[in-house]
């Protein structure tokens, strides 16, 4: 069974591509987004596979 680790990431709207690029680059896949305390940021919920030991 795989297990995950997850990640909560604030974003901002106008550099979000860039925000996610660096995160999937370092194995994370995104699931969701949603809106943040504020109109300018988002919250993105990401999730990888743990590495084995």
């Amino acid at each position: 069974m795989t297990k995950w680790e997850y990640v909560t990431v604030p974003v901002l709207t106008h550099a979000t591509k860039q925000i996610l690029d660096t995160w999937g680059s370092d194995g994370w896949e995104l699931v969701q987004v949603v809106p943040g305390p504020n109109p300018e940021n988002l919250v993105a919920y990401l999730k990888r596979p743990v590495q084995a030991s």
